[in-house]
């Protein structure tokens, strides 16, 4: 399995490929990016490009051999030694323990890349798949998230101490 590769200008095509070809699994699964998104997909992947550059976040996709992404797993709201994780993986790729493995390595350059040392993540309640993938990576229940953070589902924060940042800053 290859490794995440970081959000670059060049992924945009392949990014706008995956929300497409997936949005209807994802708004049955996750929650649907709204046409907005869709409409205005250049300046907002300009705009993440350039938050990401600035620090705010840290995004990161699994791509096939083909080019065409398979899964996005993200960093965001940094703050300190702080994010929320959100990932989401095209539908004909589930299953396959791609969740648990993006996820567990982008813990892993959480702390040694980005220097942080805890995060924390959200799954709606009638996400089973989500809860496990959270479950198996060491993320642990804190309490409710809101339906307004989770695309209008009800759900549960979960929490991941990353332990120290040392090596962080470089890799």
């Amino acid at each position: 399995m290859s490794e995440l590769e970081q959000l670059r200008p060049d992924h945009a095509p392949a990014v706008l490929a995956f929300e497409t070809e997936n949005r209807r699994y994802f708004a049955a699964t996750v929650f649907d990016r709204g046409d907005e998104f869709f409409a205005r997909y250049e300046d907002r992947y300009r705009s993440l490009l350039a938050e990401q550059e600035g620090g705010g976040c840290a995004c990161y996709l699994r791509v096939a051999a083909d080019g065409a992404v398979l899964g996005r797993f993200n960093l965001i709201d940094i703050a300190g030694r702080g994010a929320k994780l959100g990932y989401r993986v095209a539908e004909h790729a589930t299953g396959r323990g791609l969740a648990t493995a993006g996820v567990e390595e982008l813990c892993r350059l959480a702390r040694t890349r980005h220097g942080l040392t805890v995060l924390l993540a959200a799954a709606a309640t009638d996400n089973a798949a989500s809860r496990r993938v959270l479950a198996k990576t060491g993320f642990i229940p804190v309490g409710p998230a809101a339906p307004e953070e989770l695309g209008g589902r009800p759900g549960t924060w979960y929490r991941r101490e990353l332990g120290g940042a040392e090596g962080a800053g470089g890799e």
